[in-house]
């Protein structure tokens, strides 16, 4: 797990606020909420998106939530390696077709503004209740690229770019996971002969994380790299030597998402948390704070966005890329060197 975030660590920090230096959060279960009170969330969302929605949650609702950080397929695989006793009530955080490929770890649910979101956004069964639609961009080094040379996934594939992409390990990012299913969506080709192609622009590297892809180019270790619009645009407007593209041969939006887990400790907390999380004032929240478009029709996408109308959209099919999952990841890892041949 990469950290941890209670309620008992803002114990700590409000006892040095208010005098009480030396002393520490106490352990003993008499200053812990009642299990009815409590609730337990995996996320892979950094810190700056889900520190305010579960702030507000705490304060609207008296629950004590104690939240586990980590990427989108390690918490998943935590998940599934709890199921005989599920600590996590609820995943937040990842691609709805990664929270498809865990299906026998969840339950359905239907979220009670369910009306509100359209059905583009919708689990069929209810598997998972979307949060935001995410397209997948490229991004180059300004200082490095011209932007010309940059305009669609098949430029990947240039002498130019050999070696100088940055692309984070699918089978632990979801986000990279979907930016390599979208990949093959636009390029039209067979995994077969897509995958190699891609492996060898790479010259056989990927990095340990989504975050590491910004960071790259915007250091010039990398030229371009593959990421998702958010974190794009969080960085050009912090001043970073980047650009955007939307591949003018498409791209995907595919929403992340929420699950209920399977037997989870607490199920009515957790059925709260996630209605709350398509509820309108976090949805405007995404529009307002965020580069994140809203999965509810009734908030407007904010101004910095484009609109999807003027993106080019792959048919991203989830259900596919939820069944295929192991075997592309598969794939992949022997495409870029692995031992063992798909």
């Amino acid at each position: 797990m990469n950290g941890r975030r209670t309620v008992a660590g803002l114990f700590a920090l409000l006892c040095l606020l208010t005098g009480c230096a030396g002393s520490q959060a106490p352990a003993d279960a008499s200053y812990m909420p009642p299990q009815e009170e409590r609730l337990v969330i995996y996320t892979s969302h950094k810190e700056e998106v889900w520190w305010p929605i579960v702030k507000e949650f705490e304060e609207r609702t008296g629950i004590w939530v104690d939240v586990v950080t980590g990427g989108s397929s390690q918490l998943l695989d935590q998940i599934r390696q709890e199921r005989e006793a599920p600590r996590a009530d609820v995943m937040f955080g990842g691609g709805v077709e990664s929270l498809e490929s865990y299906s026998d770890c969840l339950e359905p649910y239907a979220c009670s503004e369910k009306a509100q979101i359209p059905e583009r956004y919708r689990s069929e069964k209810d598997l998972w209740t979307p949060f935001s639609s995410l397209p997948v961009v490229l991004i180059y080094n300004t200082k490095l690229v011209d932007p010309a040379w940059l305009t669609s996934w098949s430029d990947l594939l240039s002498d130019r770019f050999q070696g100088k992409i940055a692309f984070a390990d699918p089978s632990v990012s979801g986000s990279s996971f979907t930016s390599l299913v979208t990949f093959l969506d636009a390029m039209g080709q067979s995994p077969e002969e897509c995958l190699p192609q891609l492996a060898a622009s790479l010259e056989d590297r990927q990095l340990d994380s989504s975050g590491d892809v910004l960071s790259a180019v915007a250091q010039g270790s990398d030229w371009v790299g593959i990421t998702l619009e958010e974190t794009a645009l969080q960085w050009i407007a912090a001043g970073e030597d980047l650009g955007m593209v939307y591949p003018a041969d498409g791209t995907s939006s595919v929403p992340d998402g929420s699950a209920l887990v399977a037997g989870a400790p607490h199920r009515e907390n957790a059925e709260k948390f996630l209605d709350f999380t398509v509820s309108l004032d976090v949805q405007q929240l995404l529009a307002r704070q965020f580069y994140r478009r809203p999965v509810r029709e009734d908030v407007e996408t904010g101004e910095t966005l484009v609109p999807l109308s003027q993106v080019k959209l792959v048919d991203y099919d989830v259900e596919w890329a939820s069944r295929e999952r192991e075997s592309l990841l598969m794939s992949w890892a022997f495409y870029l060197g692995g031992e063992e041949e798909p």
